[in-house]
């Protein structure tokens, strides 16, 4: 009887991740890949932060961003920056058209100030997302090293207040190319007083759908 060997093969790393409503998670992305962050079921805002890996000391700059396009208005073709100046993303494709690059992720603080000590919150969500992945607090030690997130789906363009605070609808999507080996990180924004986030957060997708022509 022959034996046959079969040699050791290494689990394929993850394509996606569903982001529970009101929690956070990560997702590595590849360069060149191509990914979407899907809301499931409508007025979902996710707070973004995307660092390069394998260090995560560059990450997107909302700063820089804004720098660059002179503002937080963005469209499909358009670049995000990093805190080094370099591109990080690319939108691809947007069924929304419409995010926010200028408010922060909303933290114990802003929900005591409400009354509502203890309620989840965007800047615990993220670092849970990062310690899901493996980041300790050598790299990010809580949520103050944090850097201010992109709101994606969220309606307030240069502070401003447009209609509806989320004005996504179930499946609408935002399409990315990460332009550098990246690991994305997101919070199902789990504010829902007066109706924001359709009154309940909930579930959001992140998955990498394909990859650049050519690459």
């Amino acid at each position: 009887m022959t034996i046959r060997h079969v040699e050791d093969q290494k689990p394929s790393p993850p394509q996606s991740i569903l982001i529970r409503g009101g929690h956070g998670g990560a997702l590595a992305i590849p360069r060149h890949s191509i990914f979407r962050i899907t809301d499931l079921h409508g007025s979902q805002i996710v707070d973004l932060l995307a660092f390069r890996l394998p260090s995560l000391r560059e990450h997107l700059s909302v700063s820089y961003t804004r720098y660059h396009h002179r503002g937080g208005a963005l469209a499909a073709g358009d670049r995000l920056y990093t805190n080094d100046n370099r591109p990080i993303l690319r939108i691809r494709a947007d069924t929304v058209r419409v995010h926010d690059m200028t408010f922060m992720a909303c933290n114990p603080g802003f929900y005591a100030e409400q009354g509502l000590a203890g309620h989840r919150n965007c800047a615990e969500n993220l670092v849970e997302g990062l310690r899901s992945w493996g980041v300790g607090e050598g790299v990010v030690r809580d949520r103050l090293d944090l850097p201010d997130p992109w709101n994606v789906f969220q309606n307030t363009p240069e502070y401003t207040l447009k209609g509806g605070l989320g004005t996504s609808r179930a499946g609408d999507y935002i399409e990315l190319e990460a332009e550098m080996d990246v690991l994305v990180v997101g919070s199902s924004c789990p504010y829902d007083v007066d109706g924001f986030n359709g009154g309940e957060a909930t579930d959001v997708m992140i998955e990498i759908v394909g990859r650049k022509e050519g690459c």
